[in-house]
């Protein structure tokens, strides 16, 4: 069977608070365009350097937990040496190294193969920048 790849970039509006985005439904509906049926993988990357890419349960409070442990990880205050920005901005530099801004996911049958309570979300903790692009593309 040939291979083929497909890409898509998607805009995401994360706003102006720390939070979790739940991207699951904008990658099932990507693969339903163009998987086709297929086994392959997904990537799912964010161009940012103050965004990662996670998977976790979402709606049972493991959302909240996240941001919580990231600020005992990475404070909000004034010790970080990149200073543009909200203050303790830098931190959200440091947080693509923690939560990287990537994933390559299975497909099966040209459906997401995720866990029972897996999600693929877009962990933001940028309070400055509320527009995000996300690039999709599957290989299969």
């Amino acid at each position: 069977m040939a291979e083929s790849f497909a890409t898509r970039e998607i805009d995401v509006r994360t706003g102006s608070h720390e939070t979790v985005y739940d991207l699951t439904r904008e990658c099932e509906s990507f693969l339903r365009d163009v998987a086709q049926g297929r086994d392959g993988l997904l990537n799912v990357f964010t161009p940012h350097a103050t965004m990662g890419v996670a998977l976790l349960e979402t709606g049972a409070g493991s959302d909240e937990d996240l941001l919580s442990a990231l600020h005992d990880l990475l404070p909000a205050d004034d010790r970080w040496r990149h200073k543009h920005g909200s203050p303790g901005h830098g931190r959200d530099h440091v947080l693509p190294a923690l939560v990287p801004p990537h994933a390559t996911l299975p497909v099966i049958g040209g459906e997401l193969a995720l866990g029972t309570w897996q999600s693929v979300c877009l962990v933001d903790t940028n309070k400055d920048n509320v527009n995000r692009q996300v690039r999709l593309s599957f290989l299969g």
